[in-house]
């Protein structure tokens, strides 16, 4: 494991309302860190069903995923949150340090950047519009609140849904790179580019 220290861009988020691009922000919405043993079975009953599987956790125990997130609390460059909707949680968030991460060691990081992992809770009901809407929040949030110049992603080349949504968001690919548990393809939102992106129309209005 890398030595982890602080950077500007730790992405440790506070709680919050939405960002304060207006069409992107919510007093329904809340980011809450994700606390691990109180959390550990609802997040355990997302990432270990089949549609987890580029999660990469689908054959792990309660208290294994507990582990996992005990152990990301621990780090000051890895976080991970819940982001609840009319208090009901609808999607996981991660953001880490790529200086401190297997990822920074796969392409070159620069001084600003700040990756992310996104995992969507299965829907009770559609909603058109809510994964881009709920992403670009998060993002907004993140830019608001920490020293990030530069979004990272790398979902795994196999993730079709995730590669389109993100080409579809502003984000410019990247080259492919070899993590231990996958082949990524790295996607980059620089901070300029995210503010003049158009607003995303509210799917909660």
């Amino acid at each position: 494991m890398p030595e982890t220290t602080t950077h500007p861009t730790d992405g440790r988020a506070p709680e919050t309302g939405g960002s304060t691009a207006t069409e992107r922000s919510s007093d329904r919405v809340r980011i809450l860190p994700v606390r691990p043993e109180e959390d550990g079975d609802l997040i355990h009953s997302w990432v270990t069903q089949d549609r987890a599987r580029f999660w990469g956790m689908t054959e792990y125990s309660r208290d294994e995923v507990v582990e996992v997130y005990r152990f990301l609390d621990s780090l000051p460059t890895h976080h991970a949150f819940l982001l609840s909707l009319d208090e009901e949680p609808v999607a996981l968030f991660q953001s880490y340090d790529p200086f401190h991460d297997p990822v920074g060691e796969a392409y070159e990081p620069q001084e600003g950047d700040l990756g992310i992992h996104l995992f969507m809770a299965p829907a009770r009901e559609p909603r058109p519009g809510l994964t881009p809407w709920l992403v670009l929040h998060f993002i907004g949030h993140l830019f608001a609140t920490t020293g990030a110049h530069r979004i990272v992603v790398e979902p795994d080349v196999r993730n079709d849904k995730a590669l389109a949504r993100l080409t579809g968001s502003g984000f410019e690919p990247g080259p492919v790179i070899e993590l231990p548990d996958k082949q990524a393809q790295l996607f980059f939102l620089r901070r300029e580019v995210f503010e003049r992106l158009p607003a995303v129309g509210n799917p909660l209005s």
